[in-house]
């Protein structure tokens, strides 16, 4: 693809909201280095990250250079936008061994291997770390304007409930990364999710006032924004009920990172295909009219998550969730240990002892926490759809089938709920 054609790819699939002036005419002339600031507040890059990761995937692809900019220094102070609250302030160790794990991710989707187009990352530490305060003010603050500054959408949703100087100034440390980055570095264009369109446009602002430009004049530097990623709920996207969806298996398992993509709703996979996939044009509709035909069969989802947790996670793990998922909704046998083992670990698994299990069918139900009394392990069979390692209970009086591989007991209950028991010494 070439760098002309990235704004056209880019808005097919949905991913450009605010484009500044002129950025169409610079991209027909010569590629570009633009740049993506990431927060290492955390120890982990997450599912909200990757809009602008993908961003920068795109724009290699067209023969741009991505720039990612971990924010090392702006990471001591935290950027208001998004937020309601002072944000913890980090010291030098976690932000640097945060700053180690996002490089390794980024790497997942990004080639940093020497070439005309590698990736590269930066750590604005390096500058921001040597301004004395008075250089500071006289350098940079003299070109911000106090109303200006308060106009930012921001700031005011952070006024009323307070907002500290550090916050408050954090938009004029983010203008100075782009003026650095524009100046040494080569970069034109800082791409960012809409809620930073404030602090990418105060680094434009900064910029034109330090090369001396007057309103009118042809930029030299621009701006793009994505659209947020967001729930059905109007949320962002990359929580659950456990928290954050991490890229880190340490953090989130590979199974729950594989059943958060897979359980997407019918009305979010179309955007989700475009903005996190690189799967083409063809392929995207093609799912997406199989998905129209066949939603039950949920073919759309199927692909987006395949796709994202190969990306992520590699390919074989990947494939291994594909055999737990198949497995565990009765597509396929559950008589994999890997896959048993897995279902375990991570969805519900319960333990019991070979004393549990001779004390007859209906006591281990209940023993084992599956139902709360007798009574209701009884009314459960009799209403049907109990299996135990696939074997259909149709009395209470019946004995607890033969283990799987002397150790495995697979209870379903209905078409969607399965756990996976192990056997433990009394």
């Amino acid at each position: 693809m070439p760098i002309a054609d990235l704004l056209p790819e880019l808005r097919w699939r949905g991913m450009v909201q605010i484009v500044s002036e002129g950025l169409e005419g610079r991209l027909a002339r010569q590629p570009i280095r633009a740049y993506v600031g990431i927060d290492p507040t955390g120890p982990s890059l997450h599912v909200g990250h990757l809009v602008q990761v993908f961003l920068m995937t795109h724009l290699q692809r067209a023969g741009g250079v991505p720039v990612a900019l971990v924010g090392g220094g702006t990471g001591m102070i935290g950027d208001p936008s998004g937020t309601s609250a002072e944000r913890n302030l980090l010291d030098d160790e976690v932000l640097d061994r945060n700053r180690a794990a996002v490089q390794e991710q980024l790497g997942r989707f990004l080639d940093f291997r020497p070439g005309p187009h590698a990736a590269v990352l930066l750590d604005n530490r390096a500058w921001l770390g040597e301004y004395r305060l008075l250089d500071y003010l006289r350098q940079i603050g003299k070109h911000f304007t106090v109303a200006a500054m308060l106009e930012k959408e921001s700031v005011q949703q952070r006024l009323a409930g307070g907002l500290s100087f550090a916050e408050f100034a954090y938009q004029t440390l983010q203008a100075t990364d782009y003026l650095v980055l524009h100046r040494d570095h080569g970069v034109d264009l800082q791409m960012g999710g809409s809620d930073q369109w404030g602090n990418i446009s105060a680094g434009m602002d900064l910029i034109r006032r330090v090369e001396g430009r007057g309103e009118g004049e042809a930029p030299t530097v621009f701006g793009l924004c994505s659209p947020l990623l967001l729930n059905v709920q109007g949320q962002k996207m990359g929580k659950t009920a456990k928290g954050a969806v991490f890229l880190d298996a340490g953090l989130t398992s590979v199974y729950d990172f594989y059943q958060y993509a897979v359980g997407q709703p019918d009305e979010l996979i179309g955007r989700l295909l475009r903005w996190l996939t690189l799967l083409p044009r063809e392929r995207i509709e093609a799912l997406e009219a199989e998905q129209a035909a066949h939603p039950e069969v949920r073919p759309a989802q199927r692909a987006f998550a395949f796709d994202l947790t190969e990306r992520v996670h590699g390919r074989a793990a990947a494939e291994r969730q594909v055999r737990v998922a198949a497995a565990a909704f009765g597509e396929a046998p559950l008589d994999d240990p890997e896959v048993l083992g897995e279902l375990h670990a991570h969805a519900d698994g319960l333990d019991f002892t070979a004393g549990q299990l001779r004390g007859g069918l209906v006591p281990f139900l209940v023993g084992s926490g599956l139902y709360r009394s007798n009574g209701e392990a009884r009314r459960a069979i009799a209403q049907g759809g109990l299996r135990l390692n696939e074997q259909r209970i149709a009395s209470p009086d019946e004995a607890l089938p033969p283990l799987l591989h002397g150790r495995w007991l697979v209870i379903r209950q209905g078409k969607r709920t399965v756990r996976v028991g192990r056997l433990r010494e009394d």
